[in-house]
């Protein structure tokens, strides 16, 4: 226990001991969690909610004390991050999510915080330009191609007879069919975009993440704590998603005046122009230029204190901004749309200085952002891991797990005997200074994703214009379609698409060797003679090889990456040398390369509105089909983990209403009852007990054992995201609470060890289980014992193993001294 624990509040009651449960990715039902079909619901409502076993009600307050055995807890949370079918357009909302994760996957710098905020900037920027991107993709679907160029023109007008009011032709000059006016009733269509898209952020945070946290004292924000879970403030993010949801809904609202008013005002400034008009379209590009600055400047302010509860709220911004803006924007449609003699559509809307500002922007934005990440990067990996000053204590000490177990989780797996195994720790992660190697792309991650994020807002939004495009056209060429820069940066998709089809190959080649390889450390490990069951060996061989899938999947964001960057900056180089689509930019060359020119379009075309479909359709079915729900959760739940720090229309943040829940109910059952806890999280559970953890008081944190399985702890969140969950982030935790223990199986695609340096290692990681449990069939298991993977850990005897070495370590405070007693 670590010192200055507070007693408990009332005497403690000797014996009393709680695990509480926490699911994982998917999620489950109470009575499944706790083996039996009477659950009743203790706190909580239909969201998120604890229950317990009818049975176990009042197991502390009952007449008969408290039990002999841990009252089990299950925290259900799955509906938080599934529901009915409706979510799936929350896929719609992946861009801003990726470029959301970009912002947590800085390297750690205590020391830069001038480097650390300059990051920070440039990653909200970059969230800045996708929501820009996606409203200038809804004008340029309304505005430009049926608006524009569909009505304006008799025979797409024809076919589509909807737009026979806004047709000059069908309508014979009627009072709609004017330019200006067609781009205002346009218009609309992204105002409304840009709505709802304020109104859902607003919605989902008061839904998901308005919950405040415990109340714990202000840190000082010179005193930096090993990680910024642990700040009072970290989990309430009110004032800036405020901030950010103004700003980026004001800078929706200029886009979509700007694409409006700029047509009028290129009218009105050619020779013989109404001076009036002239003025009044200057006057309205200085104010979208100024609202513009003043979007850009609350951007970069952060306005958010991590190190106490902020609950101020800065309601003069939150309200004028976008306000101001929709005046501006009714301002700009009543302008367009005054009457010009002689004012007819022709060709399309400047839409391609538009969209190659915004990819241009784009790429130096995700280019400086890699340059701030590798210095960042670079001043970690200088100052190293510093050795962790722990206790040094044994989870073992005083507890009731079994030596061999322990012995066998210093000395490595019981297959390899005297090593470590390959997916666990080694010596050299012990090393100070070595754990910079398990950062992701030495530290390029956030950059990779942030480019990943930019790429498939230019996907999405290329997509739905040329889709749009050809449905509006037919198959007549009567319209002049989409900017030039969307057509080619389609063109480089199958490109994109053939060096991750290479690269996928070549690491199932790597794999198929491996699984060669792990037949013989299969027989090795369950003793098997004369080659045993091949067909056995062979599917326990594939297990082991796939699982460390998971750890490549660094080389697949690089790569993607990379090519994406290279390849979309010559899309731009493209389109700005030639003004026109890849074929027609080949005109007059060779007929192979014309060929192919015409033949990348056109299948990147269909590939974008291929991928847009069965996206939808996919993340519709994930909400309704438990089995691809699984499939895609780890991702999405990685995601949505986090606050919205970087754009406030990504999805709403679970962990804003599962964290205070969790640490509420940890704090308040240890200082009422003065109890042994055990957390038990498997999977994404245990990193929400790991941030629950953080939260606590360190007198309540003392009186907490941790129980991990199939956890990415480290896997993934310590990769990814390591200024938040690195060693010296872990190291603190396990040294916090009073023990830790973690499970894991080589046949786990996502769960693994946590790795902890120096003396932390072996008091946390147990030797990798076996799976399956046994090789055939024995007394104990005369049927097949399955493959279990990353499912099923408390079918495992160490399970109950080591939840009984953690409660025999939590012992219960001693009763408090009556006031006179000697």
């Amino acid at each position: 226990m670590s010192d200055g624990a507070a007693r408990p509040a009332r005497p403690a009651r000797p014996g009393a001991a709680l695990e509480l449960l926490v699911h994982g990715v998917g999620g489950t039902t109470p009575e499944q969690m706790l083996g039996d079909p009477r659950t009743v619901r203790i706190t909580g409502d239909d969201t998120a909610a604890v229950h317990r076993r009818a049975d176990d009600v009042d197991a502390e307050t009952g007449p008969g004390g408290a039990p002999d055995r841990p009252v089990p807890e299950a925290y259900v949370w799955c509906n938080l991050t599934s529901g009915n079918g409706s979510r799936a357009l929350w896929l719609l909302l992946l861009p801003f999510m990726v470029v959301n994760l970009a912002h947590w996957m800085r390297p750690p710098a205590r020391e830069h915080t001038r480097l650390v905020r300059l990051y920070g900037l440039l990653v909200r920027l970059a969230g800045l330009t996708l929501t820009v991107l996606l409203v200038a993709a809804a004008c340029e679907v309304a505005l430009d191609l049926t608006a524009w160029q569909c009505a304006g023109t008799r025979a797409c007008a024809e076919r589509h007879t909807w737009l026979g009011f806004l047709s000059p032709a069908l309508s014979h000059g009627g009072w709609w069919s004017r330019p200006g006016r067609r781009l205002a009733v346009a218009a609309l269509v992204p105002t409304a975009l840009t709505v709802l898209l304020w109104y859902l952020s607003h919605r989902t945070w008061r839904a998901y993440e308005s919950r405040e946290p415990l109340t714990r004292a202000p840190e000082a924000e010179h005193r930096p704590g090993p990680t910024t879970l642990s700040r009072p403030g970290f989990w309430y993010g009110r004032r800036l998603v405020a901030r950010l949801r103004a700003a980026h809904t004001a800078a929706g609202l200029l886009t979509v005046a700007a694409a409006v008013g700029t047509a009028a005002a290129r009218e009105d400034r050619r020779p013989g122009g109404p001076a009036l008009l002239d003025a009044l379209g200057w006057c309205l590009v200085a104010a979208l230029v100024g609202g513009a600055a003043a979007v850009v400047g609350v951007v970069c302010r952060r306005g958010r204190s991590e190190h106490r509860l902020d609950r101020a709220l800065d309601a003069h911004l939150v309200r004028r901004l976008p306000l101001t803006t929709l005046v501006l924007l009714g301002l700009t449609t009543v302008y367009a749309g005054w009457s010009r003699p002689g004012w007819h559509a022709a060709d399309r809307l400047p839409g391609d200085t538009t969209f190659g500002t915004l990819a241009l922007g784009q790429g130096l934005t995700v280019l400086a952002l890699a340059v701030v990440a590798a210095l960042l990067h670079r001043a970690a990996a200088g100052r190293g891991a510093a050795p962790q000053q722990g206790s040094g204590r044994d989870c073992c000490e005083g507890g009731t797990g079994r030596p061999e177990a322990e012995a066998g989780a210093r000395a490595g797996t019981p297959e390899r005997a005297g090593t470590m195994p390959e997916d666990g720790p080694t010596a050299s992660d012990d090393e100070p200074g070595t754990t910079r190697s398990r950062v992701a792309l030495y530290g390029l991650g956030g950059p990779a994703v942030a480019t990943l994020a930019c790429a498939l807002g230019a996907v999405m939004s290329g997509g739905v214009a040329q889709r749009v495009a050809d449905w509006l056209d037919g198959t007549q060429s009567s319209l002049d379609g989409p900017p030039a820069l969307l057509t080619w940066q389609a063109s480089v998709i199958p490109l994109v698409l053939l060096v991750l089809l290479v690269l996928v190959a070549l690491l199932g080649r790597a794999t198929w060797h491996r699984a060669r390889a792990e037949r013989a450390e299969v027989r090795r490990a369950y003793g098997v003679a004369d080659g045993g069951d091949p067909g056995r060996t062979g599917t326990i061989a594939r297990a082991r090889a796939m699982a460390p899938l998971t750890d490549r999947a660094p080389l697949l964001v690089g790569v993607t990456a990379i090519s994406t960057l290279l390849l979309g900056a010559g899309a731009i180089a493209g389109a700005l040398a030639t003004g026109r689509t890849p074929g027609r930019a080949t005109e007059g060359t060779y007929p192979f390369v014309h060929g192919a020119a015409q033949t990348a379009q056109a299948l990147g075309s269909w590939l974008i509105g291929l991928g847009f479909l069965l996206f939808v359709t996919w993340g519709r079915r994930a909400y309704k089909d438990p089995s691809a729900r699984r499939t895609i959760g780890i991702l999405w739940d990685v995601g949505t983990f986090w606050p919205r720090a970087a754009h406030p229309f990504a999805p709403p943040c679970y962990a804003e209403r599962a964290v205070p829940d969790l640490t509420w109910r940890m704090a308040t059952w240890t200082r009422e009852t003065g109890g042994r806890l055990v957390i038990s999280g498997h999977s994404q559970g245990s990193v929400l007990a790991a941030a629950a953890a953080w939260q606590l008081e360190p007198r309540d944190r003392a009186r907490v054992g941790l129980l991990t399985y199939g956890s990415p702890i480290e896997r993934l969140y310590g990769r990814w995201f390591p200024a938040h969950f690195g060693p010296d982030a872990l190291s603190a935790l396990h040294q916090d609470v009073d023990c830790w223990r973690n499970l894991y199986r080589l046949t786990d695609p996502i769960g693994g060890p946590v790795r902890l340096p120096g003396s932390c290692g072996p008091a946390v990681d147990r030797a990798p289980l076996k799976d399956p449990l046994e090789y055939g069939r024995t007394a104990r298991h005369p049927l097949p014992a399955p493959l279990l993977g990353h499912s099923d850990y408390q079918a495992d005897p160490a399970f109950a193993e080591e939840r009984a070495l953690l409660l025999g370590r939590l012992l219960p405070l001693p009763e408090p001294r009556q006031p006179g007693a000697s």
